[in-house]
């Protein structure tokens, strides 16, 4: 059986929703977006020739990572993202996963 880790919800949402947006709305849609921005700033920051652009991108990153577990902290501690804990067998399952990628570097072993 799965556990899922997660707060009690605060607040109250309504239990039919229409189309208008709530906090919780509006917070998942602000995440999500961090979430995108942090996949276009590390392909910006993969790219960089200049070592001053790529500082600048550097700290925009950070900055963005830094948001993005804010709002997870915010909507985890109000209850509004849920987390499935993985049992041992899919954390063992997983690290022998990405243990197995290693060998397709140079060098990897």
């Amino acid at each position: 059986m799965a556990t899922t880790i997660a707060m009690p919800q605060t607040g109250q949402l309504p239990q039919v929703k229409g189309p208008e947006m709530n906090d919780r709305d509006w917070l998942n849609d602000i995440l999500s977006y961090e979430k995108y921005l942090t996949n276009g700033y590390n392909t910006g920051l993969n790219e960089a020739q200049n070592p001053q652009l790529h500082a600048v991108v550097k700290n925009i990153l950070n900055d963005v990572h830094q948001t993005q577990s804010q709002l997870f902290d915010l909507m985890f501690q109000k209850g509004w993202y849920k987390m499935k804990a993985a049992d041992q067998q899919e954390v063992t399952q997983a690290k022998t996963q990405f243990q197995g990628y290693k060998t397709q570097f140079p060098g990897g072993q």
